[in-house]
């Protein structure tokens, strides 16, 4: 047939493509399950409904994208759920922030009447997350958009906190909690953050209580290092290690604690580091987490000293043992009471130097933890608080992954998972908030608890009069127990089987596909939602049913040093700034903003402005998502080079232009209507061949989660293969009059036809351009569909692998690369016809030379072709070998050889002097002693190659000097 190309703009310009496309596709309601086909389902991980995007939500969202478009376009029943998380402690940080500009705080308006506040927050500003995934091209089915808060995740989450309790699985205790004073809420381990800071280790003496007993060193006192002055009023020990020489003796003996005049005894334990500071280290197990352990092995007392401001007691809070109700308490001294636990510290301190008991103190470096929303350091706290007993849990969770219905990607998490699990702890669920999803249990005046979903189930499960006063519990849940729950209560799940029977969602997509997630959070919600998962769901037999079948983890994104991108480091990059682009000076107030330290932030400025003199400039979202796929290894941490970006970029200007070139040469001309494979010479062969060869190698790797595996074939194919040579390989045959017309029919229909297909193949990682070009193509070919979206995704047909075609294809690129590389060797230009002799062509070599003579001559710019016999010598000339054959370039007539030996000399010269430069560099001792053995290597590189560059130029000149 004969087409009329529809012509496409001169440039790619990615911005309108994106916007125009993806209103399409989400109106079109192409990212909705087809319903035929086996399913595929992707959870997306909630982001924080406060939250904007940020590059590990770029990774993760482009990885997720692209295994979603694959298996949508393998045929499969897909669904990608969408959704956001309420994020309590942040959104209700927002809220508090905005009401403290006005002056106003929560407890002026009242729960109610904050919570209010909240939800019209979230409505002004909730979707702010949800447009910029939009702009990634993400195919969620936006139609099922959940958020943790929504009532049909509100059910669930009440259904299984009741469900728990009723199963023994839920209770109240006091407990060690990382505990906010400033939020007053105790913290998970995930919402803290290690900071490395300067303080100190202060060396107190403590003396024995018996006068007469002496350390080896004749000391009546044994001298304790801590980083935490002001907990030694909570003391309970002092530990020592068991095998410690020094203090063998004094096991079981008791020492009088300063201040409190209190005894405590010596105790031996293997979790002392015998060369920390003396080797004698207090234990206050009310105070530290670890102490709470040897606390529990030795059976000490827990003494909570602080309030929930962390201020010291008036009466501190003793318990016999942990897990055990207050049975007394114990007076402060009367000086502490009511301080600050760091003005405790500077006065207990000064207490110890004015009374003698103070030993030394040393500069020491420890790791503060501070609330990754407050800033303040954490005070580990004993609090009541809710937990769910998690040892019945884990066994089902742990089997899961030991027989393979649940697998990792890459493998090795598996044992960092194992780890976990085997040596898990209760988990504390409540949270001190009011925003979140309030615990379900009430109290009567005398402190019963009752669990229900309701007050009136309350009053008619345990059958309380309506005029017993009732009061739910001011507790909020941890935000990671709705989000355990996220692959079956996103779906649906009601916990009413009946109801349940007939979801067909849940039924047709739980179990999910694949869980995409970073390492950081296997624990925090990986481990969680396997758990809770096996508890509350079952297969038709009654077994488990599990929440995933695979989870693949990746790394965190960081910067080009491999450093983690933060805003005191100044080095975050907004994945929006990378599509969009960004002025230098919107750029330097983006990464200084709300700074508080001028120093710091004067540094990210000179440094930003050092590192983007000019911006960043606009990518468009394909280019990004490419690079992200391309760095998609398996679990490594990624990274991240914004060269990369541009080199992706460049990409798609090559597909573009290809296209151009390719819809230019068939406007008006006859394009074959189906294959003619009779018509093909090599470079069709070698192309439809490369084409499916390519094909299996990017199934494979989807199938196997290597991304970066899949973007470096298609990349390899379609710029090297099919634009770099197929495309030029064309030229010769359709700019040739003599060719058969059929032929050039046909040759344009592969050209079509392989650009088309290499379009769905690479849709998965960059939609848009793919999309665009292909609304162009598809009609061109026959090919019929709405969007490549739904279009099927290329699959190999071996029959159409032609291993002698790319055999043969890859000896005539050696041969044109040959004669390309004498060229450029003797600086001949790409305009001059060069003359080519062959030596040691078998007969099968000569007759296909002959039959793609003029495509050899057309790509290598060669004038003529003569074959040497195996005994007859060549002129003087420049040679090079492609396997057994050799490639010769006559010299003479081609340069005149005084001024090429001129140059050359300029060039000698000019190398010469750098291989000297570094070689007198290396000679010197002191710069090989002192230089990191990193920059050593790389000038020894440096010299090997000025090396090489040396002998190819003498050899050039002694060549020319012989014309």
């Amino acid at each position: 047939m004969t087409n009329t190309a529809q012509n496409i703009a001169t440039t790619y310009d990615p911005t309108e493509i994106e916007k125009k496309w993806y209103q399409t596709w989400e109106q079109k309601g192409f990212f909705k399950p087809s319903g035929q086909g086996d399913a595929f389902c992707i959870m997306i991980p909630p982001p924080n409904v406060t939250g904007s995007l940020h590059m590990g939500h770029g990774f993760n969202n482009a990885v997720m994208d692209a295994l979603t478009r694959y298996n949508r376009m393998m045929g499969k029943n897909t669904l990608w759920q969408p959704g956001t998380d309420h994020a309590g402690i942040a959104t209700q940080m927002v809220v508090e922030r905005q009401l403290a500009a006005q002056d106003i705080s929560r407890h002026d308006l009242g729960r109610e009447k904050f919570i209010e506040k909240i939800w019209q927050w979230k409505e002004q500003s909730g979707n702010t997350i949800t447009s910029q995934i939009r702009r990634l091209g993400s195919s969620v089915d936006w139609s099922r958009e959940r958020f943790t808060m929504d009532e049909g995740l509100s059910n669930a989450v009440k259904e299984v906190f009741v469900r728990l309790h009723e199963d023994g699985l839920i209770y109240r205790g006091k407990r060690l909690v990382n505990w906010d004073p400033k939020l007053h809420t105790a913290l998970s381990d995930l919402e803290v953050e290690s900071i490395e800071e300067n303080s100190s280790l202060w060396h107190f003496k403590y003396f024995f209580e018996d006068q007469t007993i002496r350390t080896l060193d004749g000391a009546n006192y044994l001298v304790v290092a801590t980083t935490r002055p002001e907990t030694l009023l909570g003391d309970a020990a002092v530990a020592v290690h068991p095998k410690d020489e020094r203090y063998a003796h004094l096991i079981g003996k008791k020492i009088v604690l300063p201040i409190s005049g209190r005894l405590i005894p010596i105790v031996a334990d293997e979790y002392v580091e015998q060369d920390f500071g003396t080797g004698c280290v207090k234990i206050t197990p009310a105070h530290d987490f670890n102490d709470y352990e040897l606390g529990k092995r030795h059976q000490l007392p827990l003494i909570n000293i602080f309030n929930k401001n962390a201020e010291v007691l008036a009466n501190f809070e003793f318990m016999s043992k942990a897990g055990e109700p207050i049975s007394e308490y114990i007076a402060a001294p009367a000086a502490y009471a009511g301080l600050e636990r760091f003005a405790a510290r500077k006065q207990l301190v000064a207490q110890a130097e004015a009374e003698g008991w103070l030993d030394k103190i040393d500069p020491y470096t420890l790791k503060a933890p501070r609330g990754d929303r407050s800033g303040v350091i954490v005070e580990p706290l004993l609090t009541d608080q809710w937990y769910v007993k998690i040892a019945p849990l884990a066994q089902p969770a742990i089997s899961a992954v030991q027989d393979g219905r649940i697998k990792f990607v890459p493998e090795q998490y598996s044992n960092m998972y194992m780890a976990w699990m085997n040596n898990i702890q209760d988990w504390c669920i409540s949270r001190q908030l009011w925003w979140g999803h309030r615990i379900p249990a009430w109290y009567d005046d005398a402190g019963n608890i009752y669990v229900a979903r309701n007050e009136a189930e309350v009053r008619d499960k345990y059958q309380i009069a309506a005029d017993i006063a009732l009061q739910q519990d001011e507790d909020v849940l941890d935000t990671w127990f709705s989000s355990a729950l996220w692959t079956f209560s996103t779906l649906g799940w009601t916990g009413d089987p009946a109801q349940d029977a007939h979801n067909d969602f849940l039924n047709t997509f739980h179990p999910t596909s694949v869980l995409v997630t970073g390492f950081d959070i296997i624990f925090f919600w990986v481990a969680r939602m396997i758990m809770m998962t096996m508890h509350f769901m079952k297969n038709p037999d009654g077994t488990p049913q599990i929440p995933f079948k695979t989870v693949y983890v990746h790394g965190l994104v960081r910067d080009g040093e491999g450093q983690k991108m933060s805003k005191s480091k100044g080095n975050v990059l907004d994945p929006l700034d990378l599509i969009d682009g960004i002025d230098l000076e919107s750029l330097v107030k983006k990464r200084t903003f709300g700074l508080m330290n001028p120093k710091q932030a004067s540094k990210i400025e000179k440094s930003t402005r050092k590192e983007f003199p000019e911006g960043i400039n606009a990518y468009g979202t394909d280019a990004l998502r490419f690079t992200f796929c391309a760095l998609a290894n398996t679990g490594r941490d990624i990274k991240f080079d914004l060269k990369r970006v541009e080199g992706y970029r460049n990409f798609c200007n090559k597909i573009w232009n290809a296209t151009r070139f390719v819809l230019m040469n068939i406007e008006g001309q006859t394009v074959a209507t189906h294959a003619q494979s009779e018509l093909w010479e090599l470079p069709e062969q070698w192309i439809v061949s490369r084409l499916q060869k390519t094909a299996q190698t990017v199934q494979q790797a989807f199938e196997t989660y290597r991304l970066d595996l899949a973007a470096q074939a298609i990349y390899d194919f379609i710029w090297n293969e099919y634009c770099d040579w197929y495309v030029e390989l064309t030229k010769p045959v359709l700019n040739d009059e003599s060719v058969d017309p059929a032929r050039k029919a046909e040759v344009r229909r592969v050209l079509l036809a392989v650009l088309e297909a290499s379009l769905r193949m690479a849709h998965p990682l960059m939609p848009y351009l793919t999309e665009e070009i292909w609304q162009t193509l598809a009609p061109m070919l026959g090919v019929a569909g709405e969007t490549i979206m739904t279009a099927p995704y290329p699959v190999a047909d071996e029959q159409l692998i032609n291993t002698q075609a790319e055999a043969d294809m890859h000896w005539l690129q050696g041969l044109i690369g040959a004669v390309r590389n004498i060229r450029g060797e003797m600086g001949l230009g790409n305009a001059r016809l060069l003359p080519v002799l062959l030596k040691n062509i078998t007969a099968a070599e000569h007759a296909q030379i002959s039959r793609i003579e003029p495509l050899f001559k057309a790509l290598a710019k060669v004038e003529s072709i003569a074959f040497l016999a195996a005994d007859q010598e060549p002129p003087l000339s420049s040679s090079s070998v492609v396997a057994h054959a050799v490639v010769y370039v006559p010299m003479k007539g081609l340069i005149d050889p005084q001024a090429e030996l001129a140059r050359l000399q300029k060039d000698l010269d000019k190398v010469q002097k750098q291989h000297d430069q570094i070689a007198n560099k290396l000679a010197n001792e002191g710069f090989v002693s002192k230089a990191p053995a990193a920059v050593v290597e790389g000038e020894k590189a440096k010299l090997a190659e000025f090396s090489d560059q040396l002998t190819q130029i003498k050899r050039n000149m002694e060549q020319i000097a012989a014309l």
